[in-house]
């Protein structure tokens, strides 16, 4: 497979959007990364993969302070069941690790769904490898893949885990 962040420019190209890579070192939080970047939690946008009951995946784009709101996601997407899929499923239907996951470059184009407070901002998201944050204007990343803008998001819990 080819190298991940190669995958990341040559597709941005593609698609026309302008990002820039940053590498940086292993954050052990959201709010380590965030302080690492200069940015606040909700600047870091998690991709998350879903897998639907027909095997088929989306993206959902949730800023990083925030977490995936299942019962506002499955309306927007029309479908009764949608899980987070186990790690070797995610890479095997994006091409990318947790934890690296990034709509662009992804060896398949699954849909994307945005949460509709990213709208306007420039954001750091995964970048295909670790070791490095990938920057965009949001809306051109909108834009570029058609996403569907909502509301499908809800306030993360206030401990750590899941």
């Amino acid at each position: 497979m080819s190298d991940p962040l190669d995958r990341v420019r040559h597709a941005a190209t593609a698609r026309g959007l302008e990002i820039e890579l940053r590498e940086r070192p292993a954050a052990s939080s959201l709010a380590e990364a965030a302080e690492m970047l200069d940015l606040t939690p909700a600047d870091i946008v998690k991709t998350l993969v879903v897998k639907r009951s027909d095997d088929t995946y989306l993206f959902a784009l949730i800023p990083g302070d925030l977490a995936i709101s299942w019962p506002k996601l499955r309306a927007v997407v029309g479908a009764n069941k949608l899980r987070l899929p186990e790690p070797e499923l995610a890479l095997a239907a994006t091409g990318y690790e947790r934890g690296t996951i990034v709509p662009i470059g992804s060896t398949t184009d699954w849909p994307v769904y945005a949460d509709a407070s990213i709208v306007g901002k420039r954001v750091a998201m995964g970048a295909g490898a670790h070791g490095y944050s990938l920057f965009v204007d949001a809306d051109a990343l909108i834009a570029a893949y058609g996403a569907t803008v909502a509301d499908i998001s809800r306030p993360a819990e206030a401990h750590s885990g899941r």
